[in-house]
């Protein structure tokens, strides 16, 4: 029998993602300092979408180093909006100043997906999306802010977009999984190879 996989996130996203797609999953989230890592890679001209695939790559290594014979995926997600990189709001006030920045513009996110087996990387994918939030109101936006509750601090964007977060937006180009944190069918693709979905 096929052991589950195993997902190197605590992103209840992903964890729904791939549960909802039939997959057998364990999550063993870790710990990584994350905005030393961006900071490095960010003073050696790193573009977005490679801080995206180290942080994934970080996160699935760590993890594999405990479980050497297990398939173990690893993901992160990057915003970036003329050339700047957004992190998860911690507070409200942070959250309402990204969402005003973000306001009536593009942002580009990128989805990074690694997987490990026996210790080492074995298949990377990088999703991208390219997403344009209307012109909302300021009263619009306090009410969604209330509206969300904790969701709001869980997401680089400030926005869930399978829920209330798609009223904040005009169009989004790209995979849509990528957008909600996971390029989902590239990994199916890698696994049906491996033998863990259905053919």
């Amino acid at each position: 029998m096929t052991q589950p996989l195993i997902l190197a996130s605590q992103s209840t996203a992903r964890r729904d993602m791939l549960k909802n797609a039939g997959l057998e999953i364990e999550s063993h989230p870790v710990r990584v300092d994350e905005a030393a890592i961006k900071a490095s890679l960010l003073a050696q001209n790193a573009a977005p979408r490679d801080i995206a695939d180290a942080l994934a790559d970080i996160k699935a290594r760590r993890v594999a180093g405990k479980f050497p014979d297990r398939l173990v995926l690893g993901a992160d997600q990057i915003l970036v909006h003329k050339g700047k990189i957004f992190d998860k709001p911690h507070t409200l006030i942070e959250a309402k100043n990204q969402l005003q920045t973000l306001r009536g513009q593009s942002h580009l996110l990128f989805s990074a997906a690694v997987i490990y087996n026996h210790g080492v990387p074995v298949w990377r994918f990088i999703g991208r999306a390219e997403l344009t939030m209307r012109d909302f109101t300021t009263p619009f936006l306090d009410r969604y802010l209330a509206q969300i509750g904790d969701d709001l601090f869980t997401t680089v964007g400030g926005y869930k977009l399978e829920s209330i977060g798609s009223q904040l937006f005009l169009s989004v180009k790209g995979d849509y999984f990528s957008v909600l944190g996971l390029p989902l069918l590239q990994v199916l693709e890698f696994l049906r190879g491996k033998g863990i979905c259905q053919t």
